[in-house]
């Protein structure tokens, strides 16, 4: 068996391991990235994940049919995978070991590919292995032919006729709204009976409606009871699929690596335990991206890189903690963003607040892009007048999302961004409408 020695040793080939493996070789050191398989060079974002969805979804909203979209999809998808394997594998100090990866210990990584077997010794050792889609216990779920989840939805060669989508979370909801974009007739299975428990309630009711207006079926409450190839049996009712699709979270990618080998602790959510440094319990070990859990997005993994390397080549000054303001968008359509508290995160947490709320039709740009649907809402600290929170639930709200982001980080009154003067017609300049309208 071969031997090889390392400074640094990465596991996975994501966002936040590439971006730290390029540093790690623009900053004199060696760097080896082991990637189980050649198809996730660059991680789950531009192969699996955000961008050939995203894809999708504005392919759809473009009326492209879906054969044109998924060519346009593959097109994307190789621009971003070749230029993130070539944007670390091309630095003079970086190597990459294709194979399986499994710890001996804190510091011996073996790698198995095919019959091939390589031992490599590292002194500093980074998990960027990702998530993967949550198979649930369902009968039949493992033998039915049509089963799917959002990553094999988007690889896709026929449009399904009838497609029944098991869980309306985000990923559920964003495959929903793309799939009956492009004709097929939807129709969503949740367990739970409260639609997005954690939205506000009345931002939630216009999500559903929406949905439901553009032909999506939607039951809650439904006990899935069992999948065969072409049906699904749920709620004492028979739902007819051509495709069903699983999208009922994500767990860590973690499976293989025989963690306790290294002594790596999970959390109590099954995620690999980190500090504020993001250091597993063994002191030589990080973990970055979604295998370490909080909120699975591309910019989360990208800050993860920002904080070891600042460990590593700053002044260590940047900690996990400091993450305090993370804005999301669900790319649903209109699109739903939110950034800091809502309405009833604060009432959960006794926060006093001024609430600033108005629909989105009332806003020029939504009259010019012929979509008046959505509701903006936001929420202000009554002793300083920052920005605590906001609900934004309309078009383009995922690029609007931002100014509110960057005003809470500086700590800048409301009446900044209620005063500011926006190019029009722009959503943007919704903002301002906004703060004039307090709920008293």
């Amino acid at each position: 068996m071969e031997t090889r020695h390392f400074k640094n040793i990465i596991i996975g080939f994501g966002k936040a391991g590439r971006a730290l493996a390029k540093s790690l070789s623009k900053n004199g050191e060696e760097a080896l990235i082991i990637e189980r398989d050649q198809a996730m060079y660059g991680g789950t974002c531009p192969n699996v994940g955000c961008a050939p969805s995203k894809t999708l979804i504005v392919a759809g909203q473009k009326n492209m049919n879906f054969s044109e979209a998924m060519t346009t999809k593959y097109k994307v998808r190789e621009i971003l995978h070749n230029a993130a394997y070539h944007g670390a594998a091309d630095e003079a100090l970086v190597y990459v070991m294709d194979g399986l990866a499994r710890f001996i210990n804190s510091k011996t990584v073996e790698v198995v590919n095919g019959e091939n077997v390589t031992q490599v010794i590292g002194e500093r050792i980074f998990i960027n292995t990702g998530a993967t889609p949550i198979i649930p216990e369902i009968e039949g779920i493992h033998e039915a032919k049509n089963v799917v989840t959002s990553e094999g939805a988007m690889e896709l060669s026929e449009l399904p006729k009838k497609l029944v989508i098991i869980g309306a979370g985000y990923i559920g909801l964003e495959f929903a709204g793309m799939f009956n974009k492009f004709g097929s007739e939807v129709t969503i299975l949740e367990p739970h009976a409260t639609f997005l428990p954690k939205e506000d309630e009345d931002i939630s009711n216009e999500i559903y409606k929406d949905l439901v207006a553009a032909g999506v079926e939607i039951q809650l409450g439904v006990e899935i009871e069992r999948i065969t190839d072409s049906e699904v049996f749920a709620g004492g009712k028979v739902y007819p699929a051509d495709k069903i699709l699983i999208a009922t979270g994500r767990r860590p990618n973690i499976k293989d690596l025989d963690l306790e080998k290294a002594d790596v602790e999970l959390s109590e959510n099954g995620y690999i335990k980190v500090d504020d440094d993001l250091k597993t319990t063994a002191q030589n070990i990080w973990a970055l991206g979604d295998v370490r859990g909080g909120g699975q997005f591309y910019y989360l993994s990208t800050d993860d890189f920002r904080i070891v390397n600042n460990q590593l080549f700053g002044d260590h000054s940047r900690k996990l903690s400091d993450r305090k303001l993370v804005p999301y968008s669900v790319f649903i359509s209109p699109t739903l963003s939110r950034i800091g508290l809502d309405e009833k995160q604060a009432k959960e947490a006794g926060v006093n607040y001024r609430l600033f709320k108005m629909a989105a039709a009332p806003i020029v740009k939504a009259k010019v892009v012929q979509d008046t649907r959505g509701l903006l809402k936001a929420l202000v600290d009554p002793n300083t007048d920052e920005i605590l929170g906001a609900t934004l639930y309309h078009e383009d709200s995922h690029e609007v999302i931002n100014l509110v982001s960057l005003a809470m980080k500086m700590h800048t009154p409301y009446q900044v961004l209620r005063d500011q003067i926006f190019t029009h017609p722009t959503m943007g300049e919704g903002l301002n409408d906004l703060f004039q309208n307090e709920v008293k």
